[in-house]
């Protein structure tokens, strides 16, 4: 039984896990050679033993600050869990990132250490961090063999010191216009927004996982929390690939997947193509074994929602959180539909939310305002201070600079961004708002709504759409050939949005641009493109 007095620590629960679990798998290695090989928990704890020993040879302690940039391979997370073991503080660096930003990372977290992979997918990362490093920065590369040593032979591990309150982890957010801010975890926050996705979630030694987007990223640790209080395994991709991810999900016997919106429309769009090629027959669930789909990083449109769930034959749950505060909501699988279309769910388990408003004090249910938060699961601040200040209200809850509600059921609806407004004449527009409206045209298939500078308006809404195929459009009205800038405020006015917040400007792309680890939309190159017109 889980003792969480005994386990405070991503470390103790790592022992607790592979103590009572020693043989049963934690990954299923679907990486680039891993031919689906079972790694076990005990296995994991045994070579993060063997990467703590060798690396407190070369000298990294408790306080020792060590970047890393790895692809998500079980190694990683045993590099991570040795880390861990030996009290370092880690700084986890997306693989997509390259000189600019691991530079950056590197100087302003006065790191002493870098692990990376040596070259990978056409990318030599040990040449880029060595190139970015400041001098006396030490480079490892796993191509050129990490330092593994038993326990005890050259020198014994020094006794575990539980970390407390001291931050172990820094996270780089990503910015494109800003420096990224540097944002301080402890072990206690991260094993705090587990907690929560697994309560939430309700998983079990039964299921089976999935880890398909980087581990570097802040839901990383939130799985590898679920999986090691829970005692399920995961398959683990270095690449997303939908067919092939489905084919590694159907060998493994899959129960839960996904990672965010756009995982979602993946697997959605490979059980379309499948239906659309198969022969006569009864119909095949993509993956027959799997129960839910679930993730967050951007919202969730009700319309993928229904299509998702019914087509993918699971449940869909979405939930809400950021690199400051890992979960804040999450649906769950006894959620009713209204409730998992239209809302994140509810505050997870230690997590309290208080909408509030311009004026600071705190909305009505259903009134909309900033979404601010505390729980043992939010950040300690940044490693720059007067971002920490700004961050925190005087009473101590931590904006989010995201809009939303809370309803009467107490599930929490986010309705935009603060800075993912069109001013028009003054007026603030959500983006959102009009998002979900335009997605309700059978033309369209996905859409970003921005606001562009115009001279009489200050701003003016523009809505960039991709075409429908025309499996979705059939039957339901004008096909995409038709779509118009008229055509489509028609069909807004009827869905009763008000003229003042209708697109004046309407693009059709083949796709929309998106980048990061969670595939999100980048609405500062729509901005830029076509914001001269």
């Amino acid at each position: 039984m889980f003792e969480p007095d005994r386990v405070r620590s991503l470390w103790e629960l790592t022992e607790y896990r592979a103590e009572l679990s020693p043989r049963q798998p934690m990954f299923f290695d679907e990486t680039t050679g891993g031919s689906g090989q079972a790694v076990t928990f005990g296995e994991v704890r045994d070579r993060a033993l063997r990467l703590a020993a060798g690396f407190h040879g070369l000298g990294i302690g408790a306080g020792t600050r060590v970047l890393w940039q790895l692809p998500t391979w079980p190694l990683t997370v045993a590099v991570s869990l040795a880390l861990a073991r030996l009290g370092a503080v880690q700084i986890p660096v997306l693989h997509l990132h390259r000189e600019r930003e691991v530079g950056f990372a590197l100087r302003q977290s006065a790191a002493a250490y870098a692990i990376v992979p040596g070259e990978w997918r056409g990318h030599d990362y040990a040449g880029t961090a060595r190139k970015a490093a400041p001098a006396g920065v030490r480079v490892l590369s796993v191509a050129d063999g990490l330092p593994e040593a038993a326990p005890g032979s050259g020198g014994a591990l020094p006794d575990f010191v539980r970390p407390g309150s001291t931050p172990t982890w820094i996270y780089y957010t990503s910015g494109t216009t800003a420096e990224p801010k540097g944002v301080e975890h402890t072990d206690g926050s991260l094993l705090a927004g587990g907690i929560g996705l697994a309560t939430a979630l309700g998983t079990t030694d039964a299921d089976t996982g999935s880890i398909a987007f980087p581990y570097a990223h802040i839901a990383g640790p939130d799985y590898l929390v679920t999986m090691l209080l829970s005692g399920f395994p995961a398959v683990v991709l270095d690449t997303f690939e939908p067919a092939a991810a489905v084919e590694a999900y159907r060998r493994h016997s899959v129960t839960m997947a996904g990672g965010s919106t756009a995982f979602y429309q993946a697997f959605l769009d490979e059980a379309r193509r499948r239906r659309a090629h198969a022969g006569p027959g009864p119909a095949v669930a993509l993956v027959p074994t799997l129960r839910l789909l679930s993730g967050g990083g951007a919202p969730l449109p009700p319309e993928l929602y229904h299509a998702a769930g019914r087509e993918l034959e699971c449940a869909v749950v979405h939930g809400y959180g950021m690199t400051e505060c890992p979960m804040i909501a999450m649906g769950t699988p006894y959620d009713s539909d209204e409730q998992l279309a239209h809302t994140v769910g509810k505050p997870v388990t230690g997590a309290r939310v208080r909408i509030a408003r311009p004026d600071g004090g705190e909305a009505r249910p259903g009134e909309p305002g900033e979404i601010t938060v505390r729980g043992p699961m939010v950040c300690r601040g940044y490693t720059d201070p007067a971002l920490t200040a700004g961050a925190f209200d005087a009473d101590g809850w931590f904006r989010t600079g995201d809009l939303g509600l809370l309803r009467t059921d107490g599930h929490l609806v986010i309705t935009g961004r603060l800075k993912d407004i069109v001013i028009r004449k003054g007026e603030n527009i959500s983006a959102q708002e009009v998002e979900e409206l335009i997605r309700t045209h059978p033309a369209v298939g996905e859409v970003a709504v921005i606001g562009l500078p115009d001279r009489e308006r200050g701003e003016r809404v523009c809505a960039v759409v991709t075409l429908a195929g025309p499996e979705v459009g059939a039957g339901a009205g004008p096909g995409p050939e038709g779509l118009t800038l008229g055509a489509l405020t028609a069909h807004l006015r009827r869905a009763g949005l008000m003229p003042q917040k209708l697109p004046e400007q309407l693009e059709i792309l083949d796709a929309l641009p998106r980048g990061g680890p969670l595939n999100k939309v980048l609405k500062g190159a729509l901005r830029e493109r076509f914001g001269q017109r």
